[in-house]
């Protein structure tokens, strides 16, 4: 087996962290999430001599973890069980139980929707980025957006009122 080149270690461990949260937020399972993760970056090792030249390798690992997350959803094995428990307990201040809502609402939104909310909003994404790494037009993104926005409000309903009052 061949060693990995150095700017691709360096790589790895630089965008590892942010890679995970964004995975942690796109499945809600900290364990999928981990796996999600080392798949994109044994997606990037294997073509890392061309992403390499890329000019924008970070967004590229973006990419590749959006993908291969709705991927996985298309062919989740009838086996699988998503779970409704996260691992670790949230604190008992306002904004956690107001996370853990908004967590649990992703939880039950479509990949699709749950991907363009985690990017356009959470991690605060312009609607170019978010365009970019969805391979859609920035139309499509505000008109996602909006409807996932008004589908994760329905799903919440007096939840949301009830913690943000």
């Amino acid at each position: 087996m061949r060693e990995a080149p150095a700017d691709y270690l360096e790589f790895a461990a630089a965008r590892s962290g942010p890679l995970f949260r964004t995975a942690c937020l796109l499945t809600g399972d900290w364990h999928l999430a981990e796996d999600l993760v080392q798949e994109t970056l044994a997606k990037m090792y294997r073509s890392w001599r061309r992403i390499s030249r890329v000019e924008a390798p970070v967004a590229y690992a973006d990419t590749v973890l959006v993908r291969t997350f709705l991927s996985q959803r298309r062919r989740r094995s009838s086996t699988e069980r998503p779970s409704d428990r996260l691992p670790e307990a949230a604190g008992p201040t306002r904004d956690a139980e107001l996370r853990m809502t908004l967590l649990d609402g992703l939880a039950r939104m479509t990949a699709k929707d749950r991907a363009v909310l985690v990017l356009r909003y959470w991690e605060d994404r312009s609607v170019e980025e978010t365009s970019q790494v969805l391979h859609v037009s920035p139309g499509a993104v505000r008109s996602q957006s909006r409807r996932a926005l008004e589908r994760l409000r329905a799903l919440l309903g007096d939840q949301l009122a009830d913690l943000t009052a």
